[in-house]
């Protein structure tokens, strides 16, 4: 293997000088799996997409700058590459949603904000109440939904408050949950995380260079991938009035027909894509196919920042044909990624049209 390696190593770092050059000095067999950065070799097609072939909805993003000039910028970089607007998922209620409402809401056509769930003192009296009360004084100062809300197994969370030991089945938040429904503000809601987070540290594991950094397999106490689904699918059909984004493929994107069975059962539930390029960039038939069999219930999302290069990342995924390209700047798997050369109208819905579709019937409740 180590006379494999050598000249294999030399050619990509003569060829590719960029590299960090200490990594480049490295003796093969001392090179760590955190430094692992591969450089494609093939002479392929390579398609740069400036930006999206049609104006874009961004489900998923959360209050990234830190200034008003921040804020201006994140316009200019929308406009770069026709990002139309921005869903901010803040995580937050009270006062610090009150100023991220002031601050967004210099650009009301541009971004739209999305509030917390009030999970404090969950265990005592009065809970459910309090937590209506602030969703309904969201909905009165502007918030256009909740989110986003958060469990990999120990309990939900919405920013820095954590509900320990409380799912999104529980009884006491059956109230809240419809009172949301009533009025018209979808539920953004993480489950889980990669099933490679849920998988033994071993030399088996295929993501684990990602994995290791966000583990779970070490947590014995927490409710597994598997029963974090089923809790999400007690609670979307216990509320069938009301509407639940599942982020991130709802964390299936290994199991991606456990997700096609729930979108068939139960028309409150929907998809969005965010955060999720690089686990189902390695599939792209099996992914091409799953977009235009859901291309009705799937939401264009990032999660990502707000840079350009990583709107363009996507759309890149999304729009062409590439074949094994890799994006270390923004993933840390090993694997290379892939396009979907999804069809026009599948852009189109996915981008753009899903979204406002959805968001529409909801406000014109």
């Amino acid at each position: 293997m180590k006379n494999l390696l050598l000249p294999l190593l030399f050619s990509v770092f003569v060829l590719y000088p960029g590299l960090d050059r200490a990594i480049a000095q490295t003796a093969p067999e001392e090179i760590l799996l955190r430094d692992f950065r591969p450089v494609s070799i093939y002479k392929i097609p390579v398609t740069e997409v400036s930006k999206a072939r049609y104006p874009v909805i961004d489900v998923h993003s959360h209050p990234y700058a830190g200034s008003l000039a921040a804020v201006d910028q994140w316009v200019r970089n929308m406009d770069s590459v026709n990002v139309e607007r921005t869903v901010i998922l803040t995580y937050s209620v009270g006062e610090r949603l009150d100023s991220l409402m002031a601050v967004y809401g210099r650009y009301p056509d541009r971004f739209e904000v999305w509030c917390g769930l009030d999970l404090a003192n969950h265990q005592e009296p009065g809970f459910t109440q309090r937590a209506v009360a602030e969703l309904e004084r969201c909905k009165e100062i502007g918030g256009k939904g909740i989110g986003e809300m958060s469990d990999k197994g120990w309990g939900l969370r919405s920013g820095t408050v954590t509900g320990h030991g409380m799912h999104l089945d529980d009884p006491l938040l059956q109230p809240v949950l419809k009172r949301a429904g009533e009025l018209g503000l979808p539920i953004n809601i993480h489950v889980a995380d990669p099933i490679w987070m849920y998988m033994p540290m071993d030399s088996t594991n295929d993501g684990m260079m990602n994995a290791f950094k966000w583990r779970l397999d070490n947590r014995p106490d927490i409710v597994g991938h598997s029963g974090m689904i089923d809790i999400l699918e007690r609670a979307v059909s216990r509320n069938p009035e009301t509407t639940f984004i599942a982020v991130h493929f709802a964390n299936l994107s290994y199991d991606l027909e456990r997700l096609a069975a729930m979108l068939d059962k139960y028309p409150n539930l929907y998809a969005d894509i965010s955060a999720r390029y690089a686990e189902t960039a390695t599939i792209p038939r099996f992914m091409r196919d799953f977009y235009i069999r859901y291309q009705d219930r799937l939401l264009y999302g990032t999660d990502m920042g707000y840079n350009p290069g990583m709107y363009r990342t996507t759309f890149r995924i999304l729009e062409t044909a590439d074949e094994h390209f890799y994006a270390h700047d923004m993933f840390s798997y090993h694997w290379a990624l892939n396009g979907f050369d999804l069809p026009d109208e599948v852009l189109r819905k996915i981008y753009r049209d899903n979204a406002l579709k959805l968001f529409e019937s909801l406000r014109s409740q």
